[in-house]
Protein backbone atom coordinates (compact mmCIF):
# COMPACT_ATOMS: atom_id res chain seq x y z
CA UNK A 1 0.00 0.00 0.00
CA UNK A 2 1.33 3.41 -1.00
CA UNK A 3 0.19 6.88 -0.03
CA UNK A 4 1.79 9.75 -1.94
CA UNK A 5 2.24 13.15 -0.31
CA UNK A 6 2.78 15.78 -3.01
CA UNK A 7 5.00 18.75 -2.24
CA UNK A 8 2.33 21.26 -3.23
CA UNK A 9 -0.15 19.77 -0.74
CA UNK A 10 2.09 20.42 2.26
CA UNK A 11 1.52 23.20 4.76
CA UNK A 12 3.33 26.41 3.86
CA UNK A 13 4.34 29.57 5.70
CA UNK A 14 6.50 32.49 4.60
CA UNK A 15 7.72 34.56 7.55
CA UNK A 16 9.96 36.77 5.46
CA UNK A 17 13.19 35.49 6.96
CA UNK A 18 11.96 31.88 6.79
CA UNK A 19 10.15 30.12 3.94
CA UNK A 20 8.97 26.73 5.22
CA UNK A 21 6.97 23.75 4.01
CA UNK A 22 5.51 21.28 6.51
CA UNK A 23 5.04 17.66 5.46
CA UNK A 24 3.13 17.03 8.71
CA UNK A 25 1.09 19.26 11.01
CA UNK A 26 3.36 21.81 12.66
CA UNK A 27 2.96 25.21 14.36
CA UNK A 28 -0.05 27.00 12.79
CA UNK A 29 -0.51 24.32 10.13
CA UNK A 30 -2.87 21.56 11.24
CA UNK A 31 -4.23 18.70 9.17
CA UNK A 32 -5.66 15.74 11.13
CA UNK A 33 -4.84 13.49 8.16
CA UNK A 34 -1.16 14.37 8.36
CA UNK A 35 -0.06 14.25 12.00
CA UNK A 36 2.99 12.15 11.23
CA UNK A 37 3.76 8.64 10.05
CA UNK A 38 4.51 5.94 12.60
CA UNK A 39 7.18 7.51 14.89
CA UNK A 40 8.14 10.13 12.28
CA UNK A 41 6.53 13.35 13.49
CA UNK A 42 8.04 16.30 11.56
CA UNK A 43 9.73 17.00 8.24
CA UNK A 44 10.11 20.73 7.70
CA UNK A 45 11.63 21.90 4.42
CA UNK A 46 13.16 25.25 5.41
CA UNK A 47 14.88 28.07 3.55
CA UNK A 48 16.44 30.52 6.02
CA UNK A 49 17.50 33.84 4.50
CA UNK A 50 20.94 35.39 5.10
CA UNK A 51 21.61 36.80 8.56
CA UNK A 52 18.49 35.18 10.02
CA UNK A 53 17.66 32.15 12.08
CA UNK A 54 16.03 30.54 15.07
CA UNK A 55 16.97 32.18 18.36
CA UNK A 56 17.53 30.23 21.55
CA UNK A 57 14.55 27.98 22.27
CA UNK A 58 13.98 24.77 24.27
CA UNK A 59 13.11 21.21 23.28
CA UNK A 60 12.62 18.01 25.23
CA UNK A 61 11.71 14.38 24.55
CA UNK A 62 12.30 14.52 20.80
CA UNK A 63 14.90 13.10 18.40
CA UNK A 64 15.89 15.99 16.09
CA UNK A 65 17.85 15.51 12.86
CA UNK A 66 18.87 18.34 10.54
CA UNK A 67 20.18 17.80 7.01
CA UNK A 68 21.77 20.66 5.07
CA UNK A 69 21.03 20.74 1.33
CA UNK A 70 22.75 24.04 0.52
CA UNK A 71 24.21 26.98 2.42
CA UNK A 72 25.45 26.80 5.99
CA UNK A 73 23.82 26.72 9.45
CA UNK A 74 25.49 27.85 12.66
CA UNK A 75 24.44 25.71 15.61
CA UNK A 76 24.79 26.37 19.34
CA UNK A 77 23.25 24.54 22.29
CA UNK A 78 23.18 24.25 26.08
CA UNK A 79 25.32 21.08 25.90
CA UNK A 80 28.24 23.26 24.79
CA UNK A 81 28.18 22.31 21.13
CA UNK A 82 28.81 25.00 18.54
CA UNK A 83 29.65 24.52 14.89
CA UNK A 84 28.75 25.54 11.35
CA UNK A 85 26.93 22.67 9.60
CA UNK A 86 27.61 22.49 5.86
CA UNK A 87 25.93 20.92 2.80
CA UNK A 88 25.76 17.14 2.93
CA UNK A 89 26.06 17.05 6.73
CA UNK A 90 23.59 15.61 9.21
CA UNK A 91 23.22 16.96 12.72
CA UNK A 92 21.52 14.96 15.49
CA UNK A 93 20.27 16.16 18.84
CA UNK A 94 18.45 14.06 21.42
CA UNK A 95 16.47 16.63 23.40
CA UNK A 96 15.66 14.16 26.19
CA UNK A 97 15.39 15.86 29.58
CA UNK A 98 15.75 19.24 27.87
CA UNK A 99 18.11 21.30 25.74
CA UNK A 100 18.19 24.89 24.54
CA UNK A 101 19.61 25.58 21.09
CA UNK A 102 19.81 28.15 18.31
CA UNK A 103 20.23 27.78 14.54
CA UNK A 104 21.43 30.75 12.50
CA UNK A 105 22.41 31.42 8.91
CA UNK A 106 25.80 33.15 9.20
CA UNK A 107 26.01 34.13 5.52
CA UNK A 108 25.40 37.69 4.39
CA UNK A 109 24.46 36.58 0.86
CA UNK A 110 23.37 32.95 0.62
CA UNK A 111 20.22 31.33 1.98
CA UNK A 112 20.49 27.96 3.75
CA UNK A 113 18.19 25.15 2.63
CA UNK A 114 17.65 22.41 5.18
CA UNK A 115 15.38 19.60 6.24
CA UNK A 116 14.52 19.39 9.92
CA UNK A 117 13.22 16.03 11.08
CA UNK A 118 11.62 15.08 14.38
CA UNK A 119 11.24 11.46 15.48
CA UNK A 120 9.35 10.49 18.63
CA UNK A 121 11.71 8.79 21.13
CA UNK A 122 11.02 5.35 22.57
CA UNK A 123 11.27 6.69 26.12
CA UNK A 124 10.97 9.97 27.96
CA UNK A 125 13.69 11.80 29.89
CA UNK A 126 16.64 10.34 27.99
CA UNK A 127 20.03 11.95 28.46
CA UNK A 128 20.53 14.77 25.92
CA UNK A 129 23.03 13.90 23.20
CA UNK A 130 24.59 15.41 20.09
CA UNK A 131 26.22 13.90 16.99
CA UNK A 132 27.10 14.72 13.39
CA UNK A 133 27.64 12.70 10.23
CA UNK A 134 29.32 14.04 7.11
CA UNK A 135 27.93 12.69 3.85
CA UNK A 136 29.01 15.33 1.33
CA UNK A 137 31.13 12.72 -0.47
CA UNK A 138 28.59 9.89 -0.27
CA UNK A 139 28.81 7.62 -3.30
CA UNK A 140 25.80 7.75 -5.63
CA UNK A 141 23.66 4.72 -6.43
CA UNK A 142 23.62 3.16 -2.96
CA UNK A 143 21.89 3.49 0.40
CA UNK A 144 23.94 5.00 3.24
CA UNK A 145 22.77 4.32 6.79
CA UNK A 146 22.68 7.63 8.66
CA UNK A 147 20.93 6.76 11.92
CA UNK A 148 19.71 3.62 13.70
CA UNK A 149 18.66 2.38 17.12
CA UNK A 150 21.89 0.45 17.64
CA UNK A 151 24.29 2.79 15.87
CA UNK A 152 25.37 -0.05 13.59
CA UNK A 153 27.68 0.45 10.63
CA UNK A 154 28.99 3.74 12.09
CA UNK A 155 25.53 5.33 12.02
CA UNK A 156 24.24 7.78 14.61
CA UNK A 157 22.53 5.99 17.51
CA UNK A 158 19.00 7.30 18.13
CA UNK A 159 16.40 6.60 20.80
CA UNK A 160 13.90 4.86 18.51
CA UNK A 161 13.59 1.73 16.38
CA UNK A 162 14.06 3.75 13.21
CA UNK A 163 16.63 3.55 10.43
CA UNK A 164 17.37 6.60 8.31
CA UNK A 165 19.10 6.15 4.96
CA UNK A 166 20.42 8.62 2.39
CA UNK A 167 20.46 7.71 -1.30
CA UNK A 168 22.04 9.95 -3.92
CA UNK A 169 21.81 9.59 -7.67
CA UNK A 170 24.00 11.13 -10.35
CA UNK A 171 22.41 9.59 -13.44
CA UNK A 172 20.01 6.66 -13.69
CA UNK A 173 21.17 4.41 -10.84
CA UNK A 174 18.68 2.10 -9.14
CA UNK A 175 18.60 1.13 -5.46
CA UNK A 176 16.38 -1.43 -3.73
CA UNK A 177 15.62 -1.61 -0.01
CA UNK A 178 13.88 -4.69 1.42
CA UNK A 179 11.20 -4.11 4.05
CA UNK A 180 10.87 -6.80 6.70
CA UNK A 181 7.35 -7.96 7.66
CA UNK A 182 5.68 -5.41 9.92
CA UNK A 183 8.03 -2.60 8.86
CA UNK A 184 6.97 0.61 7.10
CA UNK A 185 8.83 3.15 4.98
CA UNK A 186 8.59 6.86 4.43
CA UNK A 187 10.59 8.18 1.47
CA UNK A 188 11.15 11.91 1.08
CA UNK A 189 12.60 13.29 -2.15
CA UNK A 190 15.04 15.95 -1.00
CA UNK A 191 16.14 17.09 -4.47
CA UNK A 192 15.60 16.22 -8.10
CA UNK A 193 13.32 13.50 -9.45
CA UNK A 194 13.17 9.89 -8.30
CA UNK A 195 10.98 7.00 -9.38
CA UNK A 196 9.70 5.22 -6.26
CA UNK A 197 8.00 1.85 -6.84
CA UNK A 198 6.88 3.01 -10.26
CA UNK A 199 5.85 6.55 -9.29
CA UNK A 200 7.88 9.51 -10.49
CA UNK A 201 8.20 12.03 -7.65
CA UNK A 202 10.01 15.36 -7.47
CA UNK A 203 11.72 17.41 -4.77
CA UNK A 204 9.47 17.86 -1.74
CA UNK A 205 7.24 14.92 -2.64
CA UNK A 206 7.10 11.89 -0.37
CA UNK A 207 5.45 8.50 -0.12
CA UNK A 208 4.39 6.23 2.74
CA UNK A 209 4.70 2.49 2.16
CA UNK A 210 3.09 -0.22 4.28
CA UNK A 211 2.64 -3.93 3.56
CA UNK A 212 5.22 -3.67 0.78
CA UNK A 213 8.11 -6.10 0.41
CA UNK A 214 10.58 -3.57 -0.93
CA UNK A 215 11.25 0.01 -1.94
CA UNK A 216 12.70 0.54 -5.40
CA UNK A 217 14.39 3.87 -6.08
CA UNK A 218 15.51 5.00 -9.53
CA UNK A 219 17.16 8.38 -9.87
CA UNK A 220 16.68 10.77 -12.76
CA UNK A 221 19.81 12.90 -12.98
CA UNK A 222 21.13 14.65 -9.88
CA UNK A 223 18.79 13.79 -7.03
CA UNK A 224 18.69 12.52 -3.46
CA UNK A 225 16.19 10.95 -1.10
CA UNK A 226 15.84 10.19 2.59
CA UNK A 227 14.38 6.77 3.39
CA UNK A 228 12.98 6.03 6.85
CA UNK A 229 12.51 2.35 7.79
CA UNK A 230 10.06 2.41 10.71
CA UNK A 231 8.40 -0.04 13.08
Amino acid sequence: MMNIRKSTDRGHANHGWLDTWHTFSFADYHDPNWMGFRDLRVINDDIVHPGSGFGKHPHRDMEIITYILSGELQHGDSMGNGRVIKPGEFQYMAAGTGVVHSEFNPSEKEAVHLLQIWILPDRRNAKPAYAEKKMADAAPGKLHLIASKTGRDSSISVNQDADLYLARFSESETVTHALKPGRHAWVHVAEGQVNINGNLLKGGDAVALSEEAKVELAGHGHSQVLLFDLA
